[in-house]
């Protein structure tokens, strides 16, 4: 692929450190070596789930990233099962995803990332209700803290998306735009979704992927209601199955890096751009000709 004049990237490159599937410590040396600015860190369940890192855990890793000359672009904080769509376990959900963003805030980065379920086209429905309710308490938190709960792209059109975040009453909850979702999923194209979008991304994925055939955005991601949750190992499954959609490395897919980019700039972005790989058997090769894809746009 062929990049255009016009794309002259300046921003900061990070790595989706679990997706070199090493563990955390080896992994974020494997990030610097590759010429990685930044990282992003699951922070759900395991040793960086908040409530098993102590103060003397937390001071531990800060010091080894500054040590390496790591920043920490966001915290995936992507609790699974149905989002935010059932009110019923969203209390829960909302004191973790706090907790997670407490975390972030002492690590150095305002942004945790998540999927909040799929926004129902109806707007007068429960479960939008409950949706709405929830994402309104995370946004006014994370507002108090300059921070952002970042809603991943991906399970709705990014003008539906759009339309959800302007009913909030603050920007604390936005956008993290991954346009290998939409390409796989949605089918929409990731460049008008960056200029719809422009006033709410504050983090973005650098994934790509192919759309074999159309997937109902419920099968992949799930719906309250109708069969599973967001669930990352059953969208892997998909993803390599190759039916319906396949992950990619960078310019081998149908995403329009030059497009995307491009959209970046149009809006002065000036975030990460976040190498995520969820699916392959060497994510190291993968990952590593990644960040050269994007520095080839600098």
């Amino acid at each position: 692929m062929l990049k255009m004049e016009t794309v002259k990237l300046a921003n900061k490159i990070g790595v989706m450190v679990d997706s070199l599937r090493l563990p955390l410590y080896e992994g974020l040396k494997v990030c610097k070596d590759m010429g990685a600015d930044g990282v992003q860190i699951y922070a759900i369940e395991g040793a960086m789930a908040p409530e098993n890192m102590d103060q003397n855990s937390r001071k531990q890793l800060k010091s080894y990233l500054e040590s390496m000359g790591l920043e920490i672009s966001a915290l995936c904080g992507d609790l699974g099962g149905h989002g935010f769509q059932d009110a019923n376990q969203n209390q829960v959900k909302i004191e973790k995803s706090k907790r997670i963003l407490d975390l972030a805030a002492e690590l150095g980065t305002n942004i945790v990332t998540t999927h909040i379920g799929i926004i129902p086209e109806e707007q007068n429905s429960h479960i939008y209700e409950a949706m709405q309710t929830a994402c309104e308490e995370l946004a006014v938190y994370a507002s108090s803290m300059n921070a952002y709960f970042a809603i991943e792209t991906g399970p709705e059109p990014s003008s539906r998306l759009k339309s959800f975040l302007d009913t909030l009453s603050t920007n604390g909850v936005s956008v993290n735009f991954d346009p290998a979702n939409m390409v796989m999923v949605t089918g929409d194209d990731p460049a008008v979704g960056v200029k719809l979008l422009k006033d709410y991304i504050v983090h973005t994925h650098v994934k790509d992927g192919k759309r074999l055939k159309p997937a109902d955005p419920r099968d992949v991601y799930g719906f309250l209601g109708y069969g599973g949750g967001t669930d990352h190992e059953k969208i892997a499954e998909m993803v390599a199955s190759g039916e319906y959609f396949r992950e990619l490395p960078l310019g081998k897919g149908n995403v329009d890096f030059q497009a995307y980019f491009n959209a970046l700039n149009e809006i002065n972005y000036q975030g990460y751009l976040t190498i995520e790989r969820e699916v392959d058997q060497d994510p190291f090769r993968d990952i590593t000709e990644a960040v050269g894809f994007i520095k080839s746009f600098r």
